[in-house]
């Protein structure tokens, strides 16, 4: 797989379709040039005759897309790479013309669709029931605004490839050394119990293996409970990590993650000692046993450990928590004291592994002791640092982002990386070129210098199969961010993305700024930390060789405690316009929206195997707190100084408009509520309100539902989605639209009158089952009041169909009149095909069996059906009911088009 590789000279096909073809390879592991034993080269695969293989196909998907850049690789093969400047470490791809100029067609189709049904809506007003048909139209037009804010995004979308194999060439040495930047990689968690350990600390072991310099790149540990658990956690961790991370470089293990690895059917070796893989493999199983054993003790251990000192000690007051060491632990104690409880303990750093030598270390050989032959294996492991910054009852700690600006500091003086990635506690480093492909972004001669972030998509372990609950989200990530990337990059989604760390600080991109890097007014912006300040200059350096950090003496100690203290960010730019911003349940979204709108582009790399992938919620309950929270911070997003539709000259028109839809889209849900409950007219009524002249409406109702169709039906090919993908994301907006968003709207209305709001539920993690159902949370019924408007929605339309079933029975009904009431029950039906999903999880085990949850709609409506009869006998005197003559009247339109 030579012709991505040969940008340096001869070997180049000149027409580039090599180059396209292999470069589409790379994201499916199969297309780089890397050293023998890299997880995503074609790499051997042992079959039984002894041979080998390798796999060279390309994605189906793929063929959809055309390379877009052949002008400018060829420009760079010219130049051989004599100019002085960095190489093209990526390619960029686009739909082909004969998917994307349909799409393009349809959207605009649809859009004068539209207009023309809703200019016709106005010269028809419907005169008996004119506070519905204002209603329905505004609702109308919100519905087509939003659809029009939604598709604008994506009729651009780009693929960029990185390429790994040239990244390796120009920066790897032969001697083993490497040229590539440092990395400093966050992972937070908050509380060993809500959010499982054995996650954690496979997030951190999986960074710790990553196919990166070992001298690199660093790990930091932001512990916001201050626990004890945790810090022993992450001492067991690193003991693990000796055998398992030369264990992974060794038989070139993916993916590199334990409990991750361990769980997979097939594994296809692909490392360089197939003779000793079973037998380590089988020791490494063990020595995993053991670890997870001893993480389970420690819950245990410790309090007996701190009984054994404090009886020693012997004396009155509060129950220590004590080290191994047998000194006291300085944050939250098992028996909370004074300044020893959550929310109240002094910052803590402990660095539990040191910075790694610049030279390669081997191993032992195999021995009585250590069976594992690492004698050829570099044993050296990354820098490994704990951190639980300052806490104190009297000021706000801002939550997540609170504790990633700690962490940006203290990482500033130890290390100082250029290049940051976050993690949250439940995920893990998928694929260990991860870190490479997006360095490669980074270093692009083209735009690299102005990107400020490169976002991954989020990828999940332990979904059910069906997707439920809509977890993957895959229209989202394979459909709009590819679409963003076309424009000024995707948003920031929380986990899984690199920064640049100057952007963070916000310094302005290179095409905005007329020199260098200069810091002004630097107390004020960043605090008053001189140590912290003379590191911003040497931070914008991206591609420098960073020395050791320093040695954890009392000067230094006491410059990490000064920047982890509550009161260092008073009076300073932290969290408004320096790193993550505060005040904002989403403040991912809004601190990439700031990056944006301050000149600075973005990047989406999707690669396969994925990058990462953690642990979704898989309770609809838990799910729905989810969304709740996303939906209730981009409405207070949309409400503040970070409004899209006002902040950011700088700001692309087009992410303008994607951002306005991100963040205004629980606005829907006034709507839809309103739609979807509209059948308890009919229930009452016994009449259905359709737009006259009906000929007409039911005409634009199909058309537009066509096209909507046909949409999405050519989304799917491009985007590489499947049709159950684009049926959850239909299913779960619905859901999310009668669940949580009028909740979320509640909360910005109570906000805007200065009242306190809602309070959002942190997502509790998906903790391993015991059992053998591994999906027994999918099945579990967890009340919360904001299952009731779903659940109401339900009800009517249950209530709507049996009832038109009963006034069909005795209502003596015409033809006509029977096709009008069909068309409301078409209507009815619809609604609960896309609640379908909420009203499995309500049955709770019984949704094991789909098929019960028809039975209980058939038998519901029968039984209404029944009532409805013997109420309209007793009403009239069994008297049969009729509708009135006066033929097929109606109900509203479009039903959130």
């Amino acid at each position: 797989m030579g012709s991505l590789a040969a940008t340096n000279g001869a070997g180049h096909a000149s027409n580039g379709a090599g180059v396209a073809d292999q470069a589409l390879a790379l994201e499916n592991g199969t297309g780089n040039g890397h050293k023998a034993g890299v997880a995503d080269r074609a790499t051997p695969v042992l079959q039984a005759n002894g041979g080998s293989k390798v796999a060279k196909k390309i994605s189906p998907k793929d063929k959809y897309w055309v390379a877009a850049d052949e002008g400018e690789m060829a420009a760079a093969i010219a130049d051989g790479g004599e100019d002085g400047r960095r190489p093209l470490l990526y390619r960029t791809f686009k739909v082909k013309g004969i998917l994307l100029h349909p799409y393009r067609l349809l959207s605009l189709i649809r859009l004068v669709a539209i207009v023309l049904f809703f200019v016709w809506r106005v010269r028809h007003p419907y005169a008996d029931g004119m506070w519905l048909w204002w209603i329905s139209m505004v609702g109308d037009l919100w519905f087509g605004v939003t659809w029009l804010l939604n598709q604008v995004a994506k009729l651009n979308p780009v693929k960029r490839v990185p390429n790994l194999a040239l990244l390796e060439q120009q920066f790897d040495l032969p001697d083993g050394n490497s040229n590539l930047p440092c990395l400093d990689v966050f992972i937070n968690t908050v509380d060993p119990i809500n959010e499982p350990m054995i996650y954690t600390m496979n997030s951190i072991i999986s960074i710790l293996a990553a196919d990166y310099p070992v001298d690199k790149h660093a790990c930091y540990l932001s512990d916001d409970g201050g626990s004890i658990i945790h810090y022993d956690g992450l001492l067991e961790t690193a003991k693990f990590a000796a055998l398992w991370v030369p264990f992974c470089r060794k038989h070139s293990i993916e993916p590199r993650a334990p409990e991750s690895y361990f769980s997979l059917n097939t594994r296809p070796y692909t490392g360089n000692a197939p003779q000793d893989f079973v037998n380590d493999r089988r020791h490494m199983c063990r020595e995993y046993d053991e670890f997870k054993e001893r993480l389970d003790a420690l819950f245990t251990l410790i309090p007996k450990r701190s009984d054994v000192y404090n009886h020693a000690a012997a004396k009155e007051g509060a129950k220590a928590t004590w080290m191994a060491d047998g000194t006291q632990w300085p944050g939250t104690w098992i028996d909370p004291a004074e300044n020893h409880k959550k929310g109240q303990h002094v910052g803590i750093v402990k660095v539990m592994l040191k910075h790694p030598s610049y030279e390669p270390e081997l191993g032992l050989g195999a021995s009585t002791n250590s069976p594992l032959d690492f004698s050829a294996v570099d044993v050296r492991l990354p820098m490994l640092v704990y951190i639980s910054r300052e806490k104190s009852p009297s000021c706000d700690h801002q939550k997540k982002a609170g504790a990633m600006n700690v962490q940006l500091r203290v990482s500033a003086l130890l290390t100082n990386a250029p290049f940051i990635i976050n993690f949250d506690g439940d995920h893990y480093v998928n694929n260990s070129k991860a870190f490479r492909a997006g360095i490669c972004f980074m270093l692009d001669r083209r735009e690299g210098d102005n990107t400020a972030f490169v976002q991954f998509p989020q990828r999940f372990d332990d979904v059910d199969p069906t997707d439920r609950y809509c977890n993957h989200n895959r229209v989202f990530f394979d459909a709009t961010l590819l679409g963003l990337n076309g424009i000024q990059g995707p948003s920031y989604v929380g986990t899984g993305c690199m920064f640049r760390r100057v952007a963070l600080y916000g310094v302005d991109p290179p095409r905005w700024r007329p020199d260098d890097v200069k810091i002004v007014d630097s107390s004020t912006k960043f605090g008053s930390s001189a140590s912290f300040i003379s590191s911003i200059l040497p931070a914008a350096d991206q591609e420098r060789s960073i020395m050791s950090p320093p040695a954890l003496e009392e000067p230094v100690m006491a410059d990490l405690a000064h920047v982890m203290t509550c009161a260092y960010e008073d009076g300073t730019e932290w969290g408004r316009e320096v790193g993550w911003v505060y005040n904002i349940a989403t403040e991912d979204v809004v601190t990439g929206f700031r990056l944006h709108r301050n000149g600075w582009r973005s990047m989406y790399c999707r690669m396969e195997p994925d990058a990462f992938a953690g642990t979704a919620p898989i309770n609809l309950t838990e799910r729905l707190y989810q969304i709740l929270r996303w939906s209730g911070g981009s409405l207070e997003m949309f409400f503040s100084r970070n409004c899209p539709l006002l902040a950011g000259r700088r700001l692309h028109p087009m992410q303008r408009i994607a951002y306005a839809n991100m963040t205004a889209y629980p606005v829907s849900s006034v709507f839809l509520v309103f739609y979807l409950l509209f059948p308890v007219i009919w229930i009452f009524r016994g009449q259905f309100y359709i737009q006259k002249p009906f000929p007409t409406y039911v005409l634009y109702l199909v058309i537009v539902i066509a096209l909507t169709e046909l949409i999405g039906m050519v989304e799917i090919k491009w985007a590489g989605l499947t049709l159950l993908d684009w049926i959850r994301n239909e299913q779960f907006y619905i859901i999310g639209a009668t669940a949580v968003y009028p909740t979320a709207v509640f909360h910005i209305v109570l906000k805007l009158f200065g009242l306190k709001g809602v309070s959002f539920k942190l997502t509790a993690k998906q903790v391993a089952s015991s059992t053998s159902d591994k999906f027994a949370e999918l099945y579990a019924v967890q009340w919360a009041p904001m299952l009731i408007p779903t659940m109401v929605v339900i009800a009517v339309n249950v209530c709507a169909i049996g009832a038109s079933i009963g006034k069909a029975i005795v209502g003596g009904w015409s033809l006509m009149q029977m096709a009008d009431a069909g068309l409301g029950l078409v209507f009815n039906a619809w609604i609960l095909v896309l609640i379908y999903p909420f009203a499995l999880g309500m049955i709770g085990r019984w949704s094991k069996r789909p098929y019960i949850l028809f039975i209980l709609f058939v038998i519901a409506f029968i039984l209404i059906a029944l009532v409805d009869i013997a109420i309209q006998a007793m009403r009239s005197g069994f008297v049969r009911f009729h509708f009135k003559s006066s033929g097929g009247a109606t109900f509203p339109t479009s039903w959130g088009l």
